[in-house]
């Protein structure tokens, strides 16, 4: 049986079957008022719909990634000007870790610009994953390609999530990666679900893409063997020096409208409103918050971009009536 998908229906009961292009095309393109209420009644059937994740996120290692990503200020292709970086000691990641709960995190991510970790550096890297799980807060990594004795390692130490974003449809991929491709990205995801280790993946809008390809990118997600437990949807930060620096701007409405529909399709998954806060509207990010999203990074910086200080975020979560959501009793 196909979804059903009538707008007088808020509901969306969860089912194993796929999710069609046509289905979600369908759905993204509802009128805005009937999408918002959609995605929100789901919201709100399956999570706290004021209660917003906190995780915080930290480069363990900046820069000289062999990869050609063209919305990345740390690809080794453009002139970005950013200086690479070594791997960060163990100690300082763990110390760094302990300050962000203590600002009230509740997952810790380390993201390393490589196309894949070396494995000299896994002795590391498992090191800092059971130092800041001994913190008591969740665990998230992003290191490019894992194979699956890797994912293995990182499972055996605990690591709870593992962040490989798809970025974009596998049509339009090829116009921003070239030194990977669309299905080396799903072989990580795989790897890492094998291994037992949650997934997060998303992607970026504002690259230059279609809504086709946001809709088809959202239905490649949803339609992996088990979704991801968190969805960051970016929003693209022109970096000079880059492929993209001259990209336009993603129209706020087309933005809500991905997050709305991420919530639809995915609807027991973190959607997280990620990189490109900077940009937006307080009224833009309530009515993402509205449509669904429920976990955003917090702190000045997300890896090397900039990020809402915390006391934007806590006056806007005061004035929108949100509150952090608590540690997930099994984390």
């Amino acid at each position: 049986m196909p979804h059903e998908i009538a707008t007088n229906d808020p509901k969306l009961v969860a089912s194993t079957e796929k999710w069609s292009f046509f289905e979600a095309e369908k759905i993204y393109n509802f009128p805005f008022n009937d999408l918002l209420f959609r995605a929100h009644s789901v919201h709100r059937e399956n999570f706290d719909p004021n209660a917003v994740q906190m995780s915080r996120l930290l480069s363990i290692k900046t820069g000289g990634c062999a990869e050609d990503c063209g919305y990345c200020s740390q690809s080794a292709h453009y002139p970005t000007g950013l200086k690479a970086s070594k791997l960060m000691e163990v100690e300082r990641v763990v110390a760094e870790a302990a300050k962000a709960k203590e600002g009230g995190a509740t997952r810790y991510c380390m993201g390393a610009a490589w196309r894949s970790p070396k494995e000299r550096d896994m002795e590391a890297i498992v090191a800092m994953v059971r130092g800041v799980k001994a913190l008591g807060m969740e665990t998230c990594m992003t290191l490019g390609m894992l194979s699956p004795g890797q994912s293995a390692e990182l499972a055996d130490a605990g690591l709870d999530y593992y962040n490989h974003n798809i970025d974009t449809s596998e049509r339009f991929y090829s116009e921003i990666i070239t030194t990977r491709t669309f299905a080396d990205r799903l072989e990580t995801l795989s790897n890492v679900r094998d291994a037992g280790i949650k997934v997060c993946a998303g992607g970026i809008l504002g690259m230059g893409e279609t809504a086709d390809d946001r809709i088809s990118m959202l239905v490649t997600l949803a339609d992996l063997p088990s979704p991801p437990e968190s969805v960051p949807i970016n929003m693209l930060i022109p970096i000079p020096g880059s492929k993209l620096a001259d990209a336009a701007p993603i129209d706020p409405i087309a933005f809500i409208r991905t997050i709305a529909l991420a919530r639809i399709l995915m609807p027991q998954s973190h959607v997280r409103l990620s990189a490109g806060r900077t940009e937006m509207s307080d009224e833009t990010q309530a009515l993402c918050f509205f449509a669904g999203a429920n976990s955003i990074f917090v702190g000045d910086t997300l890896l090397t971009t900039d990020n809402p200080g915390e006391d934007h975020d806590t006056g806007l979560f005061r004035r929108l009536g949100l509150k952090p959501m608590e540690l997930e009793p099994n984390a």
